[in-house]
């Protein structure tokens, strides 16, 4: 199966299980791997033919701009629901991280991946 891999998409949003989280909100990041038949566009060379991936982008950004869930795991799964509801796509992978946790001497990022089809 085709492939199209989009990584680096970044959005501020306010998911997260401490108050401050929800209140003053924090930045994510999404990598996404859509799984879908390109064999129709490589034939045509026509848009129509394959997936517009700026809807895949545009759908993550609203849905991290416009959630407020306590978990980071609800967060990623309203993702992939909403990525797999759009035209063309059989399967997807998320990979959602949080860049700047709010835990005590830590400096990395916490990263969750689900594939979903």
């Amino acid at each position: 199966m085709d492939s199209i891999e989009i990584t680096g998409i970044r959005c501020y949003g306010y998911t997260g299980y401490l108050p401050e989280e929800r209140t003053l909100g924090q930045w994510f990041e999404v990598d996404l791997i859509l799984w879908l038949d390109l064999s129709p566009a490589g034939k045509t060379d026509e848009l129509e033919d394959t997936f517009d991936y700026r809807e895949a982008i545009a759908t993550v950004k609203e849905i991290i701009k416009n959630s407020q869930f306590g978990l980071v795991e609800k967060l990623i799964n309203a993702i992939a629901d909403a990525i797999l509801a759009l035209e063309k796509v059989e399967k997807v992978q998320v990979k959602l991280s949080k860049l700047a946790a709010p835990i005590p001497d830590f400096g990395g990022k916490i990263t969750l991946n689900i594939t979903r089809s």
